[in-house]
């Protein structure tokens, strides 16, 4: 796996050399046990996968040497880098101006671009029409593009099953940066629609066994499909790409629950004419980040605390596996840990920043830790300090990590 140049600050000195021990012990990534660090009056169990994927990782060196190869030029990033505020602060920061929102809003007029300013194009891709505006202004698109290789991954599986004659459903959310690249792309190559989860899915499959009409099917999902689109022709034979932040386990869910519905009206001796086989398209860190979420439902933790960008779909699929067992804190950084009692956790229903009480209210506790695949380490770090500081344990980090790293 290729190693990346990222600012320093983005690294931690407790997680990289935890995450450095359980590489060394288990290369393969087959425990997906937590690693659990005891501090005594807290005990914290940090998940076996978190943090910084491939694809971020090479998004943030691409962009921050954008930065340091163009001293004076006007920089812009098509939209966030990556979902997490502490990232996409810096960069503005450093000058970097975002073209548009996460919902797609112009924040600067295309007018205003120039073939002499540099366009880094970020993690999530971009529509295949900003692409074309931007070459016709002659900007070079690809001497800092950031897509996710996993992304175009995606990209690629829709063409394939275009050419195919399938119709592309795509698991995501309709309005993310992600899905709106996606869709541009698939809608190149054949019908597409996308799904959000498996209550739409349910939906779609009512009109396959013919429990609903056209009419009605194309109401539910307006917005939600190619130009042309035609359920009574496009629905014969279909294939399954998704968002790449999607819990894996649904997409396959809805994969599997789209089969049996094919099944249902082909039969099973016609199903490969008739659903293509698209596993291979899921990404691996959101995978393996979603897997070492399972391993610390398998653990006794009082509580669980995710650290990541609010916006950030990834993360908040992490929120939703750990709540089932656990009260679950959705923060950002340190900052919202108020005291022991209180802490500002994000709601992922209501969109809304909620103080909590009884936080933290054990004298000895334990507590599940990870954060999405935009948080930088040095976050879950910080967030880990300030507990230790407030809990006032005396347990050294170095004396901790020491035991972890003996073991």
């Amino acid at each position: 796996m290729k190693k990346f140049e990222i600012p320093d600050f983005y690294r931690s000195p407790i997680i990289s050399r935890v995450k450095a021990k359980r590489k060394l012990d288990d290369p393969r990534k087959k425990d997906f046990s937590p690693t659990v660090l005891d501090f005594g009056v807290v005990k914290f169990h940090v998940a076996r996968h978190f943090g910084f994927c491939y694809g971020v990782e090479n998004a943030i060196e691409i962009a921050y040497r954008a930065l340091d190869e163009n001293p004076g030029k006007k920089i812009y990033l098509l939209s966030q880098m990556i979902h997490n505020p502490g990232v996409n602060d810096d960069l503005q920061g450093r000058g970097i101006q975002f073209v548009q929102d996460t919902n797609g809003k112009q924040l600067v007029s295309w007018d205003d671009i120039s073939k002499e300013d540099i366009v880094i194009i970020p993690a999530f891709g971009a529509t295949i029409e900003t692409m074309d505006l931007l070459r016709k202004k002659e900007v070079d698109v690809q001497q800092y593009n950031t897509t996710c290789p996993f992304v175009e991954k995606v990209w690629n599986r829709s063409e394939k099953l275009g050419q195919d004659n399938h119709t592309i459903i795509i698991h995501g959310k309709h309005n993310h940066e992600e899905t709106r690249a996606t869709f541009s792309h698939s809608s190149q190559n054949g019908p597409s629609l996308v799904v959000k989860n498996m209550d739409e899915t349910k939906v779609l499959a009512s009109f396959i066994l013919g429990a609903i009409d056209k009419e009605m099917l194309l109401a539910f999902f307006d917005g939600k499909y190619s130009s042309g689109f035609d359920p009574d022709k496009d629905l014969e034979k279909i294939g399954v790409v998704n968002q790449t932040t999607m819990l894996a386990t649904e997409t396959q869910e809805i994969t599997n629950y789209l089969r049996d519905a094919m099944i249902k009206k082909f039969g099973i001796e016609h199903i490969k004419n008739h659903i293509a086989d698209t596993r291979d398209t899921l990404c691996y860190a959101t995978n393996e980040n979603q897997s070492a979420t399972y391993g610390l439902l398998d653990t006794d933790a009082d509580i669980a605390i995710v650290v990541g960008g609010y916006n950030s779909s990834n993360t908040t699929h992490l929120v939703e596996l750990l709540e089932q067992k656990f009260p679950t804190f959705f923060i950002k950084s340190e900052d919202e840990i108020v005291n022991l009692n209180e802490v500002r956790s994000f709601n992922i229903y209501s969109k809304d920043l909620e103080l909590k009480t009884n936080f933290i209210d054990k004298s000895e506790i334990n507590i599940a830790i990870t954060s999405g695949a935009s948080c930088p380490d040095a976050v879950i770090d910080k967030v880990m300090q300030r507990i230790l500081k407030l809990k006032k344990a005396t347990k050294s980090i170095d004396e901790v990590i020491g035991e972890v790293l003996a073991n």
